[in-house]
């Protein structure tokens, strides 16, 4: 037995190849007490700042990618103590196996870690999310997903930049130094890109709307859904998703409707000029009434021309700060009196009766029989 331990395959005894593959079973089949125990370990750290954490969702979210790390650093440590086999020692392209394999390992180690920071920073956000939804105020729901999207964003560079460090051996210092040189270039390219950013900023700091506000920007009226760092998405009064870059959202001439302390209503009416004086007099007396609604803070009706073919009745009224179904709704009662008012005076519309004549020549002999 112990001859056949020790025999020598690929560079290596057999014993140890059977302590790293027994290592490594070992990690395999209890991975998930073992992170669940390191979960548990982190938790308790995390609730010395945060109290009253849900500690399932936390083991639920972190449990995982720290399972798959643990499992694959483990791994990589345990293959380390083996020596590489002689017989693989070639080269590819000018690379080594060892360093491919090397490289690969490196890559797998560092895409695992940062998954797991990407896992933990989902969990942290949806504790401040829990706390922001506590607040009427929906600011605090906006910052806590711009700021989740952008720490995502640094840790996933971070990451770029480690496996470029460690699996490739680049000179970081140097390659960003290097970089410098291109970098107006790159700035040029990405001007549009990273004045998106900076007017995300803008619009976190200067607070022109927030999530849930109903806008119009560029001819485009709905309720804002998300901030994001490039652009924003709003949901128009057709139900259609559009999403409008966060530039012009900051440049543009933008009305937040939801700010609004009242609503106008208007109502244009073209009386026929075969309408008496004193109908048109009980004409606005009548809709000066009608405006006497519990809805409308103030109001001015008044005969606003005479032209050619009709007496011009102009009607403008503010209402209370409505959502906009409750506002077409007293914009609906308030015209609907107003033609019933009508029918009562028998007020008419200009041009709501009109003839049409027919005039010309009949030319007799044409319709004679030959």
């Amino acid at each position: 037995m112990n001859e056949f331990l020790d025999k020598i395959w690929l560079s290596n005894p057999v014993r140890d190849y059977l302590i790293v593959l027994g290592i490594i079973l070992f990690v395999l089949l209890f991975k998930r007490y073992i992170s669940r125990y390191f979960a548990g370990l982190l938790f308790r750290g995390v609730t010395r700042i945060w109290k009253n954490l849900d500690k399932q969702s936390f083991k639920s979210l972190v449990a995982q990618p720290l399972g798959l790390f643990l499992l694959i650093f483990i791994s990589i440590v345990a293959l380390h103590t083996l020596k590489f086999p002689v017989e693989w020692n070639y080269e590819v392209y000018d690379y080594s196996i060892k360093r491919i394999i090397h490289c690969a390992g490196t890559i797998i180690l560092i895409v695992s870690f940062i998954w797991l920071l990407l896992r933990t920073i989902d969990f942290v956000s949806s504790i401040l999310e829990k706390k922001a939804n506590l607040t009427p105020d929906q600011t605090d729901n906006q910052l806590v997903v711009f700021f989740r999207d952008f720490f995502k964003v640094i840790i996933v560079v971070i990451g770029i930049l480690m496996i470029l460090k460690f699996a490739f051996h680049f000179n970081i210092g140097n390659m960003l130094t290097g970089l410098s040189i291109v970098g107006a270039a790159v700035a040029l390219a990405l001007r549009e890109s990273l004045e998106n950013l900076i007017a995300s900023f803008i619009i976190f700091f200067d607070r022109p709307f927030t999530l849930g506000d109903l806008v119009k920007v560029q001819n485009v009226t709905g309720n804002v859904e998300k901030i994001g760092l490039r652009s924003t998405r709003i949901r128009t009064e057709q139900k259609t998703y559009i999403t409008v870059p966060n530039k012009q959202m900051v440049d543009s001439f933008l009305d937040n409707l939801s700010l609004r302390t009242q609503l106008k209503g208007e109502l244009r009416l073209q009386v026929a000029l075969s309408t008496s004086s004193s109908d048109l007099e009980r004409l606005v007396a009548g809709i000066k009434k009608i405006l006497l609604h519990s809805e409308v803070v103030s109001f001015t009706v008044n005969m606003n021309d005479i032209t050619h073919n009709a007496f011009l009745v102009n009607v403008d009224y503010f209402t209370n700060a409505l959502i906009n179904r409750d506002f077409l709704a007293v914009k609906d009662e308030i015209n609907l009196q107003v033609l019933k008012l009508m029918e009562e005076l028998n007020i008419e519309i200009a041009g709501a009766r009109t003839g049409i004549r027919i005039e010309g020549t009949f030319n007799e002999k044409q319709n004679q029989p030959n």
